[in-house]
């Protein structure tokens, strides 16, 4: 189903629910069961074309639609219009859009009117429109968007919709639109882009702690802020699960606007790095870490930021701070050894971190496996047999611990192969594959492994399995990846906007 779909089925179930409530209450009016009360239900038919401007009517028309900062048309906005100078002062007269994002207000005597739309929490500027000639129609296109965003399109000039924020840290940025997925990298990338992408989804998914808690807060009430900031973070999320990212992006910095808490600067962080705006998310990890040090999740997604900016060891810097936030956390350390795994070179202070993490759990599978594969990461070059005994202990510690554990079979091939052990190197290629039958790099090193031991057709055979594995897994992918739109962003540098995405 479209967003748009779900957006009108989601408009006209909201204004059933209003149409059902104020008939309800013309009923108990009805219910008095005296003249005066059935007059004024029958003014409250008609009163929306006779409006607060009643009088004779010089038939002049205000009409127009509403949309978003995408420029989608937005149903079941309510446009108010109100005439300036009206003595007495009078009730705003108000419409609702229709399936197109279109309303109009006509009979309308001269004079100057104000519109505004509201729609989610949201809501276009004031526009002023000047109707003094008998009969003429004016169009006036509102886009409903955050404060001094309207777009006044009736010959006056047009306002960016959706621009960056105004608050006291001003991102720089501006989130423009989607596209669709750009492939980064090139040959020999894709291991590390699917461990950056792995990274992120498991740093995103940590929980919050104690660290959370906001230490900013003001000493006078902000209740209505607070109430305000946690509208607009409802209406991203519901953004991202119709998938209208762009919505949800403006949301949630709109939110974090309102309330810089550690929730919402998470939030906006997060939708910025899945949707691939790496260096925006860092740079609002960086506020969120800096107004919440002691966030793990904070620390943890902005070192998932920095490595997938290729900032390798400053990632590693952050992760290591985050697992020292919560020693207790698993997936902490999971995050730092695959980072230290996928990195080009060994990473500081991770073969350390590791070493606690499998001291304090010597029974856990991944601790062994992990923390094998960063002492030999940083010491194969100059590894002496004492070393390279520690490295197949934990391996072989590993793989008793966790029998389906088949990445660590796989390395205990590599290194047997490494000295030319083949029949030994191909039992546990086999053990890796039994273990996962999809581990591609496992049916490439077995059929090297025959071939080199002289089994040619055995070779062949698994040439051919991690050829077509390798081509599923790569289509499967992709096409998760363009499911994920990403951002183009407009970044303001040295008085100019530049695009980027």
């Amino acid at each position: 189903m479209s967003n748009r779909t779900l957006l009108k089925r989601w408009n006209r179930t909201t204004r059933a629910v209003e149409l059902r409530s104020t008939i309800s209450a013309r009923c108990n009016w009805l219910r008095v069961g005296t003249i005066p009360a059935l007059m004024l239900a029958l003014s409250l038919s008609f009163g929306l074309a006779q409006d607060a401007f009643a009088g004779q009517s010089d038939h002049i028309t205000i009409a127009g639609s509403v949309s978003d900062s995408a420029h989608r048309h937005v149903t079941g906005a309510m446009v108010s219009l109100e005439r300036k100078g009206q003595k007495g002062g009078s009730a705003p007269v108000e419409r609702t859009t229709n399936a197109d994002g279109e309303f109009e207000f006509a009979n309308l005597q001269s004079g100057t009117y104000v519109l505004r739309a509201k729609f989610g929490g949201r809501s276009s500027s004031a526009t002023d429109v000047a109707a003094e000639v008998a009969g003429e129609m004016h169009k006036v296109d509102l886009v409903i968007g955050y404060a001094g965003t309207a777009v006044e399109q009736s010959g006056k000039s047009r306002e960016i919709a959706g621009k960056a924020m105004e608050f006291s840290d001003s991102p720089g940025f501006t989130v423009a639109g989607v596209t669709d997925w750009t492939a980064a990298g090139g040959h020999g990338s894709d291991a590390v882009l699917r461990t950056s992408e792995a990274i992120t989804r498991e740093a995103l998914n940590v929980k919050a702690g104690a660290g959370a808690a906001s230490t900013q807060r003001e000493a006078k009430d902000r209740s209505e802020e607070l109430h305000r900031a946690e509208l607009h973070r409802r209406n991203a999320e519901r953004a991202e699960r119709s998938n209208d990212p762009l919505t949800a992006v403006l949301e949630f910095q709109e939110a974090v606007r309102l309330d810089p808490s550690e929730q919402n600067y998470f939030e906006w962080g997060s939708e910025l790095l899945t949707h691939r705006a790496v260096w925006q998310a860092n740079q609002v990890f960086s506020k969120g870490v800096k107004a919440f040090p002691k966030s793990q999740r904070m620390v943890a997604a902005l070192g998932a930021a920095l490595f997938a900016g290729a900032k390798y060891d400053e990632a590693a810097k952050r992760l290591c701070e985050a697992s020292d936030l919560n020693p207790a956390d698993r997936e902490s350390y999971i995050l730092l050894g695959q980072s230290e795994i996928a990195a080009p070179e060994p990473l500081e202070c991770v073969e350390q971190k590791l070493q606690g993490f499998v001291e304090r759990q010597p029974k856990d599978a991944m601790a062994n496996y992990l923390y094998a594969m960063s002492v030999w990461k940083r010491h194969r070059e100059s590894a002496d047999s004492e070393v390279r005994r520690e490295v197949e202990a934990r391996l072989e510690k590993a793989a008793v611990l966790d029998p389906k554990c088949g990445d660590a079979y796989l390395q205990l091939g590599i290194l047997n192969s490494s000295d030319h052990l083949y029949e030994k190197a191909i039992r546990f290629y086999r053990r890796a594959i039994e273990a996962d039958p999809q581990l591609t790099e496992a049916h490439y090193r077995l059929a090297v492994a025959l071939d080199r031991s002289g089994d040619k057709d055995g070779a062949q055979r698994e040439f051919l399995l991690h050829d077509g594995l390798k081509k599923k897994q790569a289509d499967a992918v992709e096409r998760q990846r363009r499911e994920v739109k990403q951002f183009l962003v407009v970044v303001q540098e040295q008085g100019a906007d530049q695009l980027v995405q």
